[in-house]
């Protein structure tokens, strides 16, 4: 097991657009019926906005991360068995749960197709571990081998302890511009005509708009890919490397899953065998991308000039 490179994709919610779907159910409260136990010493909840802290803090001790649902019994048991692991090593590594009927966005970002998901998280990398249920000794021998790849990559930290105390309010974001709003709440209806509609208005009032626009290339890549079979994809692609439409749709969803550098890379590839008017939908699709994982991002910076290249 070893850890793998590259950074996952950025995906903003405030100020761009949320990636999840429609009527997320509300995660029940630890320990009331269909929820878990409360967090143990070395368990914490975590959601679509505490999720940022959560990776960043692998950079200094493992995290593993259960995706779990109120609906799923082996969920509540797989949880449990990971609770308890936790706080027999005090804090070599810490467990995040996670409801991913509440959360799709996280849920996807892992690639998890049932719950439980066990995923490991190491220097801000998923490494997946295995899914359903697993004897607690099986689960023991799993963990060990995320710590002895954590050690090899010089991620040796410790969790702090949880001390029961309430964390520091933070200061309340700033309101959305209305026309951005009026996009946010666009998308958690699941009407993404109305949120293109939104921040086509706020580019043509202000087209140096950067949110707008960046929320705009994200609403177009949830609309391309919200019925899409990734296996499908892959092997529409690979049967035909010319077919163009084939290629976009697999970098949609590289984009998806993290795969950033495969995304740009098959694009950059395709401008070189393309020419006309799949050329310049090849050019315009990468540019979109470019927006959703965000101009100063050293990926995007390096495929721009690799763009350039193909191109001229």
């Amino acid at each position: 097991m070893s850890q793998p490179t590259g950074p996952r994709p950025r995906l903003d919610v405030r100020g761009a657009v949320d990636l999840s779907t429609l009527n997320r159910p509300p995660t029940p409260a630890p320990g009331t019926p269909g929820g878990l136990p409360t967090p143990g010493t070395y368990v914490v909840d975590v959601d679509q906005e505490s999720f940022p802290a959560l990776v960043q803090s692998s950079t200094e001790y493992p995290v593993v991360v259960v995706l779990w649902s109120p609906r799923s019994e082996a969920s509540a048991t797989v949880a449990a068995d990971l609770a308890t692991l936790a706080d027999e090593d005090a804090g070599r590594w810490l467990l995040a749960r996670i409801d991913a009927e509440a959360n799709p966005q996280i849920a996807q970002a892992f690639q998890a197709q049932s719950v439980p998901t066990v995923v490991a998280v190491l220097a801000g990398q998923p490494l997946p571990l295995f899914q359903g249920a697993y004897p607690l000794d099986q689960v023991r021998a799993v963990l060990d081998q995320v710590l002895a790849a954590a050690e090899a990559n010089g991620i040796t930290g410790r969790a702090a302890p949880s001390t029961g105390e309430q964390p520091p309010q933070e200061e309340p974001e700033p309101e959305l511009p209305p026309l951005h709003q009026a996009a946010y709440d666009a998308i958690e209806r699941d009407d993404l005509a109305a949120a293109t509609a939104a921040y086509e208005q706020a580019l043509k009032e202000n087209p140096r708009d950067a949110q707008a626009r960046a929320g705009l290339a994200q609403v177009g890549l949830l609309d391309r890919t919200r019925d899409a079979d990734l296996q499908a994809a892959r092997a529409a692609a690979a049967a035909d490397p010319t077919d163009v439409d084939a290629q976009l749709a697999v970098a949609d969803l590289d984009i998806l899953g993290g795969k950033v550098d495969d995304a740009f890379a098959r694009l950059i590839d395709l401008l070189r065998t393309t020419a006309g008017p799949d050329r310049e939908r090849v050019r315009v699709r990468l540019v979109d991308l470019f927006e959703v994982i965000g101009g100063d991002d050293p990926r995007v910076i390096s495929a721009r000039r690799a763009m350039a290249n193909a191109l001229y």
